[in-house]
């Protein structure tokens, strides 16, 4: 018998292999891909060589001569672009963190709320999510920056929300905080009694699914929370020295000062977010059976310990991934700040600083990959929490 031909296995029978197929086609799709970025690249570089604009970073050591109305680290006219890029990132990152609190905690609220047995309390939060979830993300922020803080009476007018704290067309006026001596003593007291408070739940945790019987660990917890801090503030004296707001010629002298910027677009995104995570915690809890909620009251649990306890932790498996996609894009909404004026990343970034060097494919870069990286890290550490909170199947 005639052994078979080699060469055969390259003829038109070969295509019907599926992995030499799959080959083919990824090769195909690698090499399309290096050709279009290539011809990307080549065009890129031929418009800045006909425009006369130099690539690279180097434009980041160039003075940046204009003033920035909010800069969380030291920064004047004579800084850098680079320090220009930090400050945007810094303000960004400010919005993005206090957003995110305040947004997850109202959502859960509303949520929960939208459950209640109170008629009126269950229709409020319908009300608020649908009003506030179906109008556009930027509408809302220019009602609340140009319809509700702009007219707001000057300085010397302002409106007192409590004591030493205004509210004027200028933002919020609030006594600041300079820390003395004894702010590390604080601190430290206050990591401990936070350390403290971890590891007693847990303890309690365990001793209530050994034994069945639950032990005051919240009342514990908030007493360690404010005792520890106390005792240091009357053993060494006041962790910081206050700084209160001073009405000057124009506007108020000394304290902090929030932007009616940063006032309208963390209030907006806070607000908008809320509203779809408030739907998220909903559909979470109600995909409890209500046989959990019968077990856990046939054992002698009342409402509040029975939703703390029983509903929320195995809700969490469901409200955890969808909650992070929320998160996400309240990071990413906050772009929608230059539409305000506040000073973010991309406001003062990837606007002024690419108006001003030309630099167009450089600063649109490094702001892609800053949000890129923040949305990386996020689904990280919220996927590791997905893990840890997830029912494992015996």
């Amino acid at each position: 018998m005639r052994p078979p031909d080699k060469n055969k296995s390259f003829g038109p029978m070969a295509w019907t292999n599926p992995r030499l197929r799959s080959l083919v086609y990824q090769l195909g799709a690698i090499a399309a891909t290096i050709a279009i970025f290539t011809f990307f690249a080549l065009t890129a570089r031929a418009n800045l060589e006909r425009q006369n604009i130099a690539s690279g970073f180097g434009f980041m050591n160039n003075t940046a001569g204009f003033g920035v109305i909010q800069t969380l680290i030291p920064y004047s006219e004579e800084s850098s672009y680079g320090r220009v890029f930090l400050v945007g990132l810094a303000n960004t990152l400010l919005v993005a963190v206090i957003g995110t609190v305040f947004a997850v905690a109202l959502g859960f609220v509303i949520g929960v709320a939208r459950l209640s047995g109170n008629w009126l309390v269950s229709k409020l939060a319908a009300v608020y999510v649908e009003v506030f979830r179906n109008i556009p993300l930027l509408l809302q922020l220019f009602f609340w920056y140009f319809a509700i803080l702009r007219p707001l009476p000057a300085p010397r007018e302002s409106i007192v929300l409590l004591p030493d704290v205004f509210l004027s067309n200028r933002g919020v006026a609030m006594p600041a905080f300079h820390p003395t001596d004894a702010t590390s003593l604080f601190l430290i007291a206050l990591a401990v009694a936070i350390v403290g408070i971890i590891v007693l739940r847990r303890w309690a945790r365990k001793r209530r699914l050994a034994t069945g019987q639950s032990f005051p660990d919240g009342r514990i917890a908030l007493g360690l929370l404010i005792g520890l801090p106390l005792l240091v503030f009357f053993a060494v004296g006041a962790p910081a020295q206050i700084e209160p707001p001073v009405m000057g010629k124009f506007n108020f002298d000394g304290g902090w000062r929030l932007l009616p910027e940063f006032v309208a677009l963390t209030f907006g995104l806070v607000v908008y977010t809320a509203a779809f995570i408030a739907e998220i915690v909903r559909s979470g809890i109600l995909s409890v059976s209500k046989g959990q909620t019968e077990a856990a009251h046939a054992i002698g649990l009342n409402n509040s310990q029975t939703l703390r306890l029983v509903v929320i932790p195995q809700a969490l498996r469901v409200i955890v991934p969808p909650l992070t996609s929320q998160i996400l894009n309240l990071t990413k909404n906050s772009s929608l700040a230059v539409a305000i004026a506040y000073p973010d990343l991309v406001s003062i970034f990837a606007g002024t600083v690419l108006n001003q060097t030309g630099q167009a494919i450089e600063v649109i870069a490094l702001t892609m990959a800053v949000y890129l990286v923040i949305s990386l890290a996020t689904s990280f550490a919220m996927n590791t929490y997905n893990a840890r909170v997830a029912i494992v199947e015996r």
